[in-house]
């Protein structure tokens, strides 16, 4: 539809993980294909985040995890989103995690749990997850 607004999503690394390539490379891909993406780099808190997404509008907000900190900050994340009164906010998680971790995750309300995948893969998800077939992005 003409006239939707594009979609804006936020992809950040929260903690001490200074991995960021794949995070960096996602962010890339999403802005190839037309959304809008606020990258916020390493080293943010949970807090930071979900501020940071109410203040621009966004849509979803996007974690990466490489640093086994996943099931101590994915919950904060959570926690924050109910405090600062946005828990419609949808979150993904992708990174590096234990198969046995991704239904713990999801029950913390985290919409889709990608673990090491393509990136295309997740603009896959995306897609469908807008229904962008009925939507600009």
């Amino acid at each position: 539809m003409t006239g939707e607004k594009r979609r804006r999503i936020l992809i950040a690394k929260v903690g001490l993980d200074g991995h960021d390539r794949g995070a960096k490379a996602l962010a890339a891909l999403l802005k190839q294909e037309g959304y809008e993406v606020i990258y916020l780099g390493m080293y943010n808190t949970p807090e930071g985040v979900v501020k940071t997404a109410i203040q621009e509008d966004v849509d979803l907000i996007g974690i990466s995890f490489l640093s086994g900190e996943h099931m101590i900050l994915t919950p904060e994340l959570m926690d924050q989103l109910k405090k600062h009164n946005a828990p419609e906010i949808p979150v993904i998680i992708g990174g590096i995690f234990p198969p046995q971790d991704v239904e713990k995750i999801l029950n913390m309300g985290v919409k889709k749990v990608f673990r090491g995948s393509m990136v295309k893969d997740v603009t896959t998800y995306l897609d469908q997850f807008f229904n962008v077939t009925n939507l600009e992005k």
